[in-house]
């Protein structure tokens, strides 16, 4: 106990990975602070995977897969359950009505599709079809520049996969996954993101392609010229707060 009571004074922290119950593809190595309180470490993960803290259970596991402890009182600090580096916390969520439950963060065949058709598009006004017809009826030129194929290719001379990043509007801080052409977005270059926080729009996969890989509503594709790389290291909500 001696020993445990030491280790939790002490500024130290553990590398941990994080999996969830109902996110298969969810998987992340971040790191705490022993001396944050479990319910801290909570509203950590909920803001990783979208588990509330209220609803979540927090499973501690050693570097063979055995189950050591629930993290079940939110009171006491992380560090009296003796984590070590490359142990795992498994998130459980209990709220049957999440989010993050039935496979609707993942599965994108679940997502119920608008469609439209062709007659109804026609009848519809301010359309890009109806803006596309006055353009060219005004000025039958005006939409010939189309976008090179290597737009903006020389803004990713210094971006390279691995990078860490920040990216605006908004000051979005996560690591380069992909830098090249995107032909299901549009021309030219593109820059794919893991966003440290759920601040994207998918997982990697954007209209059917697959440019990258990201836990859920991590992924962003974004152009070069909004990207920002170097040392960004990973925001801690919790640092400035007093144990």
């Amino acid at each position: 106990m001696a020993s445990r009571l030491q280790q939790i004074q002490g500024d130290e922290s553990v590398l941990l990975r994080v999996t969830h119950a109902n996110l298969k593809s969810f998987c992340a190595d971040i790191r705490f602070s022993l001396q944050m309180s479990v319910e801290s470490v909570k509203e950590k993960l909920w803001k990783k995977c979208g588990t509330s803290v209220s609803s979540m259970c927090v499973e501690l596991y050693d570097d063979t897969n055995t189950k050591l402890s629930d993290l079940n009182d939110n009171s006491r600090p992380l560090g009296f359950y003796s984590p070590l580096d490359g142990y795992r916390l498994h998130v459980i969520d209990l709220d049957p009505s999440s989010v993050t439950s039935g496979g609707w963060l993942e599965d994108t065949s679940l997502v119920e599709k608008y469609s439209i058709s062709e007659e109804e598009y026609r009848k519809r006004d301010g359309t890009f079809r109806k803006f596309k017809e006055k353009m060219l009826a005004q000025n039958p030129t005006a939409l010939d520049n189309k976008t090179s194929d290597n737009y903006m290719e020389d803004l990713c001379a210094n971006i390279k996969v691995g990078d860490r990043c920040e990216v605006d509007p908004g000051a979005k801080r996560g690591v380069i996954k992909y830098v090249g052409q995107a032909e299901s977005i549009a021309p030219g270059f593109w820059v794919g993101v893991q966003y440290d926080e759920p601040l994207g729009k998918h997982d990697g996969i954007v209209k059917g392609v697959r440019y990258f890989e990201c836990p859920p509503l991590h992924g962003a594709m974004v152009r070069p010229e909004k990207v920002k790389v170097g040392d960004y290291p990973e925001r801690d909500p919790f640092e400035d707060e007093e144990i």
